[in-house]
């Protein structure tokens, strides 16, 4: 049985303060059950056409290319508000998906959102390191924008291993590299200098508390700088997977311009009262940053080194059993 585990030092833009998983645990509860209710629109996360392509993109990026055949059973890790696994289940690439996460907030929506769609999930509050669930009980374990916020990241990556099938898939996006992190603070900060300017500009008035860096305010919404706890390089991803025995490890990079250009926008939008920002502004943004995806994508990922990238992908498989792949 584990004992309080340090938090790993993989950390590169967030805090590099030693803290045990209890804390890290709290915080993101705490912090995501706040945001649980404005997340999708804060977000963008969208459950129709336009969402179902962005997760499908991702997954095809991972693996390269979309499986032949559905997988039977899904298990997400930090699911959030559902955005992959029923966007998943809608474009039937996963025939079954339990849903996990240490936010009972955002489980409520998830399963809010999966009735609405008319869709049937399993969700779970547990933690990463310590899966409820029976060896080789998926043959899909994913993520999307978690790994960062697991403190015991050697414990979990043992725990997906353990609980893939032979021959599973595992997939992870959405994790922030080192360097691209560290650069993103560069758009952030010129957003800062920018934002009384821009506020006049869209005659919006300046937002209620310290909106100004892009994140949210209210007591709990503070917390989101400590909620982000690694960024890591394509090496320590890669290791991660490997030394928990999965095996064809795949990492690549996504987003540089269209992170650049949605960081940006984001710190001047959370600069502004939310209702006073106008509706051709935010379509401005919006289809801004999926254009630059697409320069992206075809210029750029297929040229720079993975750790360039604001966010990395990884992919790995489990060995079949008894033997090598």
């Amino acid at each position: 049985m584990r004992g309080p585990q340090p938090a790993r030092e993989y950390i590169g833009a967030a805090m590099a303060v030693s803290r045990t998983t209890e804390h890290i645990r709290e915080v993101n509860a705490r912090y995501h059950d706040v945001a649980a209710g404005d997340y999708d629109a804060k977000w963008g996360i969208d459950f129709g056409a336009l969402g179902g392509d962005q997760v499908l993109m991702k997954l095809a990026k991972a693996l390269g290319g979309l499986p032949e055949a559905p997988f039977a059973h899904a298990l997400e890790i930090g699911a959030g508000t559902g955005y992959f696994s029923l966007n998943l289940l809608r474009a039937g690439i996963v025939a079954r998906a339990t849903c996990t996460d240490v936010s009972p907030g955002m489980l409520a929506v998830l399963e809010g959102n999966a009735r609405r769609l008319g869709l049937e999930v399993e969700t779970r509050d547990v933690e990463a390191s310590a899966l409820p669930f029976a060896d080789a009980s998926f043959d899909l374990v994913l993520g999307h924008a978690v790994l960062h916020h697991l403190p015991d990241l050697e414990g979990a990556f043992e725990e997906f291993a353990r609980v893939l099938a032979p021959q599973g898939t595992l997939v992870f996006a959405g994790e922030p590299s080192r360097y691209g992190d560290h650069i993103a603070t560069v758009p952030k900060q010129l957003a800062v200098r920018l934002a009384p300017f821009w506020r006049g500009l869209v005659r919006a008035s300046a937002r209620n508390g310290d909106g100004s860096n892009g994140d949210d305010c209210g007591s709990d919404h503070s917390l989101e700088g400590e909620v982000d706890v690694h960024a890591f390089t394509p090496g320590q991803l890669a290791r991660l997977a490997r030394d928990a025995g999965l095996q064809r490890v795949r990492i690549r990079g996504e987003e540089l311009t269209a992170n650049w250009f949605g960081w940006a926008n984001r710190t001047l939008e959370a600069s502004a009262e939310p209702s006073e920002i106008p509706m051709l502004w935010r379509r401005y943004a919006h289809r801004g940053y999926l254009l630059l995806q697409q320069v992206d994508r075809h210029l750029l990922e297929p040229r720079l080194p993975a750790g360039a990238f604001y966010n990395l992908i990884l992919s790995a498989h489990k060995p079949p059993q008894g033997g090598p792949p």
